[in-house]
Parts: structure tokens; C-alpha cells; sequence
């Protein structure tokens, strides 16, 4: 039933052995995930070049007869525009360099433009790798004429993007770079985009690449462009500003410093005693800054203190000239220091004061400048997205940590790290986005600490600072050191969690598979029906709240296994059960409807407890994918193989709700298969049937009672196990095309060689059809049986015509009056109309020879193969996991299982441990 075997683009059952030709291919729901465009036909990486799109210019084509002297010759030829003289001198010259350039390795001439091809003037190749995986280059006509705009349309439209993403969204690079490694991969080094109304072909021809290096033309997403020269520029303003502390700072101690000897000596005899003066005390001020600050000074520094001390001391009446000297050269040495530690925060912007760093270089403040601020190691020139601070350490990834400013502002920032990124928050792990108050310590992998910081809010207490501790007096020898409770406050909150209805289950991971299989074994034991997918959707809720992320992945393949192995189960039980695996046994015979529903309950539970769950694995993955889309990286491995394990999984959910679905029709089509018959053979017209009460089954005629009875109690059934209204309606498009079908194929055998297809017997027909259709519209079923049964419906109006209106027809009328029927159906049902002994055949009924033919291959039977395929539901669920538990069945399991796992956390706790608890009384 499952077989390891699946069609490709939708994984499904193999095919079930069903004698009416029962099989279910429907569609699956697909989830479009980044990164996984499918190159087309024309994209496969070769060496050849692609036929060349038709443009609008004629092209203009020089002949590859001579070959262009190489740029270098150009040059040199130019230089030696000179004297004799001066042309002999510059000869040694370019002679000694090309020698130089001999020795860089040049690259062959056919390699130095990799766009294009001496031997065919007028195509360049235009490289896509970056928005084709797997495509190496496309060939597009091109002429000196030709803009970077046109190119990049043209070559657009070979790799098969759709024009609404044309549109300003791809831009045309100029690359230069070298062929690296033994397998010659291909290395950047220096890309410029090239203006739209630039023209590639007259760069080619008036710039050249340096020897050893190549150049081509590469079309890349504007966006990633624009990104790598942002990071760029922002690198260069940061190295330009820190230059421009530097200068700002040396300027200072530069004019604050101590002043050449000769200059000192003039200055000082022009000096008045309050000059001298004043210039003491800014020294004793400096002096003091310094002390304060805590500047680090050398043994030189200390010694150089000594030994102004004691020419303070011996020439006190100096003026102190000597000992100003030194305190001059003090101060000039470690000013610039200074001056870098003296540091004022920003007062409208969010910053990170750096507590723990990994270079001495780092910077102790880090602004906010942007509402989105994204901590990262520096990417490479063509890979990874914007990065605003770049940290220096071998822990810290790419993109590392994201944080945003709170909308509306003011407010807590939200942070959030990117996929296997190590951060902590407060000192405890932190592993989804989370709210980021002032004060709060962000730490990035094992080396940075930064506290966070925002002057235009007010500074919360810390939640790093330890909370006062409070004696719990003389109960806390009974009670949690830790917390500081007592064992009945203890026993209080344990007792409140169990049996509060929030939407919560609390676990640890090493209980989670005695969890998963105890909610597994809940099925059918419950009033709840859709209880296991309520609570494992609780599960789910858990791991992505509590849990790491790469958790949720491997719970959801859990789930999916689990559910399949007990689905199997149940196929397998109701298969033995059937009356054709009892011959040995002695129990031949059919069962009953009643029977049949009892066996299908399980699977019907299954199926709507799987399509409920499936619904809540999507909503988290939307999640994960969005997390994709906004880490703005398709080479993150890690969520990349998260995502294909959700999809796996959600495979397996599928193919349990295909497989319940076979199964349930199955058994339901086979015991219609035995009870339609009587539809056409019976006599509505009895002394016991009453026709006024239409919607009670006991008063229905005995021919249409036992196919009702079967509709009924798939209704029953359906209802009874919740399953999702579209799955009901299809449940039941599925029966009635099968009774439709059936009645049809079968009323086409009984008319041929008998007197069947006559007024009377159509006239019962007709009645027994009406009275299930009026039963069916009365349950609410009316539309979509009108729409199943209108070929058997359209067969019997045919049949009821009275023979005198019916012989005075046509063909061509009656092709337009019962289009439901095909040429060849219409042809027998009239070839066998019961006219009456000697009666000629009008010769009206005649079809055309044309549809002569067409008849003659045509089949007369229904074929069961044509049946309306299953398709899953996008709406319309019933659970919602963020809501209160208001049913009380559904509570009492959930208590049920809190209860169920904590005994199984004390189960794993040796004696002393669970007695110091205090909790086995609070259960």
C-alpha cells in the first residue's frame, strides 16, 4: 500500500487492485522553495555556443582573415612617435618590459576576451551562472551599435526569465578575472556594471585587461550588485573615518605637544609670570585627565615620573622648566590615546558598547544606523548579502545575527539569529527571534559581547542582574533553593499547569518519542476525534517555540512515520476481515454497510486527523521559507536540508490521506456494486412504498432503500469523524460517479437483444432516479449528484419519450436534445428501442456516414478510469492550536499526557531526587 516507488512530481500509492478500476491520482501541493529553478532545455553548460537570437540591426561582420595586432604592440608603436634618439631610448625600454611581461605567464590571446570569438565577429557570449544554476553561457547577436540594455533583454530571454522580472531587475557586469586551480574554476577579481547605454563591443575595443587576467560579460541580478557596492562603500567610509579620527586626534597632540628647542627657548623669554603660570596648571590639569582615564604608561613612562619628582623638589624656583619638559613628553606620547578612549556615545541612534572582543582593533562602539542591522563575517566580493559590522573571528558566520528596531518605535528591538549561528541573549542560548531590550548582553559566538544600547529610552533593570533573593523562612528546608518556594507553592503551580486548558505541553526531548507513540495509540479511545492532531500539533508548537530549530525537521519526519505505521496497521486489519480472506473459515458471504463503516471509522479518524496536521506542518514551513527569503541566501545549507526534510515528510502525510481515501472508496464502491441493480429491476409503484415521505429510508421502495442506506451511512460516517467538507464532497463525487457509471454500463447490457428499452420500464427508472436524487438534495448532496448522474439521468429522459413523439424525431434533434450522450450510446439505445412486432426502424434515427466511422471505433461502456481526481483542501480547517481547549474530552487527554510525561521525567531521576521534588502528592 505504501510502495517505495513514486511518480515523479508527486509522490504516490501504487496502484490498489480494485476489480472496478478504482485509482486515485491526484495532484499534491507543491511548496516553491528558493533556489530551485529548473534550467531549461537550452541552459546546459557546453562549450558550444546556443543559436543566436534574431535582432533588429543588421549585424555587421569583419572578416577573421587577419587577426588584430594584440593592444600592446598599439601602444608601444605609439611611444615610439619620437626622435631617433628618443626612439632608440624608449626601444630598450619596452624591450626590458615585455621581457617582464613574459615572465607574468601571459594568457593566450584566444583567452583574454572570454565574450568573444575572433572567428565570429558579431556574437557575444553572455555568461549567467548567477541567476542559472548549471548554465555557463548564452549567444546573442551584438554589434558596436548595440547597448548593455538590448544585450541584457536579449540574453534574458534565452535563459527563460519571465519579462515581468526583466524590468530594471538584471544588469550587465564587466568581469575580470583569472582561471585558478587544476580544474580552472573560474575566479572574480574586479567587476564594474556597465551603464544600459553603454556599448560592450567598443569597451572591448578600447580597454583591455592587464596580462594575466581575463575579462567577460556577466548578466547578474541588480540587486546582488548593488548589495556587494554597498558593502563596499560602507567599508571604505568606515576606513576614511577612522583615518579621519586618527588625523583629528594627531593634530591635537600635534598642537598641544611639546615645541622644538629652539622655538621653546624664544617662547620662554617673551613669557609674563601669569603665562608661565597658566601653563603650569594646564599642565597639572592634563596631567590629572591622564590619571583619571587610567592611561597605560610604560616602565619608561614611570621612570620618567621619578625622576621629574625630584627636579620639582631640587629647583623649586625654576619655574619648573625641566620638570615641564617631561610632563610635556608624558603627555604628547599618550594624548592620542587618549583622545581615541574618550569616546561619546550617539544620543539618537541605538549602538553596541563592545565588553568583549576578539581583535585589538575592534571598535568599542558600534551604531545603529540602519532599522535592520545584521552582524556578519566580511563576504566575499559575489557571494553573501549586506553585512553592516564585520566581526573578525573564526566562530562567526556570513551572516550571523539580524536585529531590527521595534515598529512602532520606541519600543524592544527584535534579534534574531541566522541558521546555525551561535548567540546568546543574557547568557542563556538563543536560537529564534527575541525581543531586545536596553541593557540586554548579546553575545556572538565564543569571542564578542556586546551590550545593547538606545539613549532615546528609558534603561530597563537589566535582566542579567540577579533578582534579590527572599528567605522563604522555615518551610525552605522543605522547599527549592532556587526558586524559593515552598513545597506547596510547589505543588500549587505543578497542579495549575496540569490542569489549565491553554494550549500547552511541556516536554524535553528525551521524552519526545514515548510522547509522539502515547498520542499515536489515542486514536479512536477519545470523544475528540481529531485529538492526535491536536496534540501533536502542540508538539510542533513546542519545538518551535522551546526547542533549536533544527529540531522541528526531524519531528515532523517522526510524525509522518509514525501516523504511516499505524495507518498500515489498520489497512491490514480491515483486509483480513473481508469475507474473501474467510473462505478457510467458513464465513462466505457479503457484509453490511453497518459492518463496512465499522471497519473504514479508523481510517476515516486517520485521514482527517492527517489532513489537519499536514495544514499545520505547512504554516510552519511558510515560516521557515520566509526566514529564507529574509536571511536573503540560497547557499544556506543547513535550512536548505530542513525544508527538504519538512518536504519528505509532508510527503508521507500525503500519501496517508491518498491511501485512506483508496481504501474508504473501495470498500464503499464494492458494497454499492452489489446493491445498484436493484435501482433499474424494481417496481416503485408497490402498495408499500410511500412516496410522500421522502426522506425516511423505511418508506422508500424496497429497490432504492439499500442504495440509500449506504449513502446514508457514509454521510454518518463522514460527519462523525470530522473530515474536512471537501474531502466529503469528493468522498461522495466519487460514489456517485461510480453509481453512475455502473447504472449506465449496466443499463446498456440489458437493452441489447431484449424488449428493456421501452416507455414503462424507463418510466420506473426515471421514478427510482428522482427519488434518490430528491433524498440526496434533501441531505444537502443535490448539487453534486445532479452533475455525476447526468448521463444515467439524460438516458432515462430518452427512454421516457412516448413512441409516437419519439419515432417522428430525428437524429440531428436528438443529437442536440441528449448531448450527454455520445453518437454511438444514442445509436444503440435507438437500434434496440422496443417498437413493437413489425414495426420498421424510422429512418430518421439514421446517423450520418461521417459519424458512421466515428461510431464503429467508438466505445458504448463508461470507463471507470475517468473519475474526478482528489484534491486536498487549502481551507476551511477546524483546529487552531493558539486557542483555549473548551472541549472537555480534549482536556482531560491533555491532562492525561502532562501527568503521562511528568512521571516519565521522575521515572528518570534517581529516589532522592524525586522525593526532594515534593510532587508525587500534587498528581
Amino acid at each position: 500500500m505504501f510502495s517505495e516507488e513514486r511518480k515523479e512530481g508527486s509522490p504516490r500509492f501504487g496502484k490498489l487492485h480494485f476489480p472496478v478500476g478504482l485509482w486515485i491520482n491526484s495532484p499534491k501541493k507543491h511548496f516553491v522553495k528558493m533556489s530551485r529553478r529548473w534550467p531549461s532545455v537550452g541552459s546546459v553548460r557546453s562549450t558550444s555556443s546556443d543559436t543566436a537570437s534574431r535582432g533588429s540591426e543588421p549585424v555587421e561582420l569583419r572578416p577573421p582573415g587577419k587577426a588584430k595586432a594584440g593592444r600592446h604592440k598599439r601602444l608601444s608603436n605609439l611611444f615610439h612617435r619620437s626622435t631617433s634618439s628618443g626612439a632608440g631610448v624608449g626601444g630598450g625600454r619596452w624591450g626590458s618590459e615585455k621581457k617582464l611581461a613574459d615572465l607574468i605567464d601571459p594568457v593566450p590571446e584566444d583567452l583574454v576576451e572570454l565574450s568573444s570569438q575572433p572567428q565570429l565577429p558579431g556574437i557575444l557570449k553572455i555568461f549567467g551562472g548567477a541567476i542559472s544554476r548549471g548554465a555557463n553561457y548564452k549567444s546573442v547577436l551584438a554589434t558596436p551599435r548595440s547597448t548593455a540594455r538590448q544585450l541584457v533583454r536579449e540574453a534574458l530571454e534565452r535563459y527563460g526569465v519571465a519579462p515581468e522580472e526583466e524590468e530594471g531587475g538584471y544588469v550587465l557586469c564587466d568581469v575580470v578575472g583569472r582561471f585558478e586551480g587544476p580544474g580552472g574554476a573560474w575566479q572574480a577579481e574586479h567587476l564594474r556594471p556597465v551603464g544600459d547605454t553603454e556599448r560592450p563591443l567598443v569597451l572591448q575595443d578600447v580597454w583591455k585587461p592587464k596580462a594575466g587576467l581575463s575579462r567577460r560579460f556577466e548578466v547578474r541580478r541588480r540587486r546582488d550588485v548593488e548589495r556587494v557596492g554597498e558593502a563596499e562603500d560602507n567599508e571604505t567610509a568606515g576606513i576614511n573615518a577612522q583615518a579621519r579620527r586618527l588625523q583629528k586626534s594627531r593634530s591635537r597632540a600635534a598642537s598641544g605637544g611639546p615645541a622644538p628647542k629652539e622655538r621653546a627657548d624664544n617662547l620662554s623669554l617673551r613669557r609674563s609670570i601669569s603665562d608661565m603660570n597658566l601653563s603650569a596648571r594646564k599642565r597639572r590639569e592634563r596631567k590629572a585627565v591622564l590619571s583619571v582615564a587610567g592611561a597605560e604608561v610604560g616602565p619608561a613612562g614611570e621612570e620618567q615620573e621619578g625622576e621629574v619628582a625630584p627636579a620639582q623638589e631640587a629647583e623649586p624656583a625654576d619655574g619648573g622648566a625641566k620638570s615641564g619638559e617631561a610632563e610635556d613628553s608624558v603627555d604628547g606620547a599618550n594624548l592620542e590615546q587618549l583622545s581615541q578612549c574618550l569616546i561619546q556615545p550617539p544620543t539618537q541612534h541605538p549602538y553596541f558598547l563592545l565588553l568583549l572582543g576578539c581583535d585589538k582593533q575592534d571598535f568599542v562602539i558600534y551604531v545603529m544606523t540602519r532599522r535592520r542591522h545584521v552582524f556578519g563575517r566580511r563576504p566575499q566580493p559575489d557571494k553573501g548579502g549586506y553585512v553592516d559590522t564585520f566581526l573578525c573571528a573564526p566562530d562567526i558566520l556570513p551572516r550571523h545575527c539580524c536585529v531590527r528596531e521595534a515598529e512602532p518605535a520606541p519600543g524592544p528591538a527584535l534579534v534574531r539569529p541566522f541558521r546555525g549561528a551561535a548567540v546568546t541573549l543574557n547568557g542563556g542560548a538563543l536560537v529564534r527571534e527575541a525581543a531586545l531590550h536596553p541593557g540586554d548582553l548579546l553575545g556572538l559566538g565564543q569571542h564578542f559581547l556586546f551590550m545593547y544600547k538606545d539613549p532615546r529610552t528609558p534603561q530597563p533593570r537589566p535582566a542579567w542582574l540577579p533578582r534579590p533573593w527572599v528567605s522563604p523562612g522555615l518551610a525552605g528546608a522543605f522547599s527549592c533553593q532556587a526558586c524559593g518556594r515552598s513545597l506547596q507553592e510547589r505543588q500549587d503551580a505543578f497542579q495549575a499547569y496540569v490542569e489549565s486548558r491553554e494550549p500547552e505541553l511541556r516536554y524535553r526531548p528525551q521524552e519526545e518519542e514515548a510522547l509522539l507513540r502515547e498520542i499515536v495509540r489515542l486514536q479512536g479511545a477519545t470523544a475528540f476525534n481529531l485529538a492526535p492532531a491536536f496534540l501533536l500539533g502542540l508538539c510542533l508548537e513546542h519545538s518551535t517555540r522551546v526547542l533549536e530549530p533544527s529540531h522541528f525537521p526531524r519531528l515532523v519526519a517522526r510524525m509522518a512515520q509514525l501516523i504511516k505505521e499505524a495507518v498500515w496497521e489498520k489497512i491490514k486489519e480491515v483486509g483480513d476481515r473481508q469475507p474473501e480472506n474467510q473462505q478457510d473459515k467458513g464465513q462466505v458471504g457479503v457484509l453490511s454497510i453497518e459492518e463496512v463503516a465499522a471497519d473504514l471509522r479508523p481510517l476515516m479518524l486517520w485521514m482527517a486527523n492527517a489532513m489537519e496536521l499536514l495544514n499545520l506542518v505547512q504554516r510552519k514551513v511558510l515560516d521557515m521559507e520566509k526566514e529564507l527569503d529574509l536571511e536573503g541566501s540560497s547557499h544556506d545549507a543547513l535550512l536548505s536540508s530542513d525544508l527538504e526534510t519538512c518536504d519528505e515528510a509532508m510527503a508521507v502525510l500525503d500519501e496517508v490521506i491518498m491511501s485512506t481515501f483508496q481504501q474508504s472508496v473501495y470498500y464503499l464502491t464494492k458494497t454499492l456494486y452489489s446493491a445498484l441493480p436493484a435501482l433499474l429491476d424494481s417496481n416503485p409503484f408497490t402498495a408499500t412504498a410511500d412516496l410522500s415521505h421522502a426522506q425516511e429510508l423505511s418508506t422508500m421502495p424496497e429497490g432504492i432503500r439499500g442504495t440509500l442506506a449506504i449513502y446514508q451511512a457514509t454521510l454518518e460516517l463522514t460527519r462523525e469523524c470530522e473530515l474536512h467538507p471537501d474531502l466529503v464532497s469528493q468522498t461522495f463525487g466519487y460514489l456517485f460517479f461510480f453509481s453512475n457509471a455502473s447504472l449506465f454500463n449496466t443499463l446498456m447490457e440489458r437493452g441489447t437483444g431484449g424488449p428493456f428499452y421501452q416507455w414503462a420500464k424507463a418510466v420506473q427508472i426515471r421514478t427510482n432516479l428522482d427519488l434518490v436524487l430528491d433524498w440526496l438534495q434533501g441531505v444537502g448532496l443535490g448539487d453534486i449528484a445532479a452533475e455525476f448522474f447526468r448521463k444515467l439521468s439524460t438516458t432515462a429522459n430518452l427512454l421516457c419519450v412516448p413512441k409516437t413523439s419519439l419515432v417522428k424525431a430525428t437524429w440531428s434533434r436528438l443529437r442536440s436534445d441528449y448531448p450527454a450522450l455520445t453518437p454511438a450510446q444514442l445509436h444503440h439505445v435507438l437500434s434496440n428501442y422496443h417498437l413493437g412486432l413489425g414495426r420498421p426502424y424510422p429512418e430518421g434515427w439514421s446517423p450520418p456516414p461521417e459519424e458512421r466511422e466515428e461510431m464503429a471505433n467508438s466505445e458504448i461502456f463508461e470507463s471507470f478510469s475517468d473519475h474526478p481526481p482528489l484534491i486536498l483542501p487549502s481551507e476551511g480547517f477546524r483546529l487552531c492550536p493558539a486557542a483555549p481547549v473548551t472541549d472537555d474530552a480534549l482536556h482531560h487527554q491533555l491532562c492525561r499526557l502532562r501527568r503521562f510525561l511528568w512521571d516519565l521525567e521522575q521515572a528518570s531521576l534517581p529516589a532522592n531526587q524525586r522525593a526532594a521534588h515534593g510532587l508525587e502528592g500534587g498528581q
